[in-house]
């Protein structure tokens, strides 16, 4: 896994504060045996943003990056502003595979997850 990256895409916020899940995710991730890269990049309040990881990793010889946004849904900035952001990235890198998940609120095992918090907060 030697050329592949994983970004996690946040919305940002103006307190640092607000990256510790982020940051967790990535260290939980970066403590499996065979890690791939992991990065965070930001939409806006925080850096790096999504253009400077990508060309980050891109520069460090990472061909497959994998985006994976850490929004609870697929909202308005993951419709209209990740799209154009993903085109331009993909114009200045077309050495890289750059890829898209779901939003990782929408993917079943996360749903899972929180619903049995969820769940054990009324036990």
């Amino acid at each position: 896994m030697s050329d592949v990256a994983v970004i996690l895409f946040g919305h940002g916020a103006r307190d640092p504060e607000w990256a510790g899940p982020m940051k967790r995710i990535r260290q939980h991730m970066l403590a499996q045996p065979g890690a791939p890269r992991v990065e965070l990049a930001f939409l806006e309040f925080m850096q790096p943003t999504l253009a400077e990881a990508i060309a980050a990793l891109a520069g460090a010889g990472m061909r497959r990056i994998a985006i994976v946004p850490v929004f609870l849904a697929q909202n308005g900035h993951l419709k209209r502003d990740l799209p154009v952001l993903l085109d331009a990235a993909r114009i200045a890198h077309p050495e890289c595979e750059i890829t898209l998940a779901v939003a990782a609120g929408e993917a079943e095992g996360v749903i899972a997850a929180m619903a049995e918090y969820a769940r054990s907060c009324a036990a």
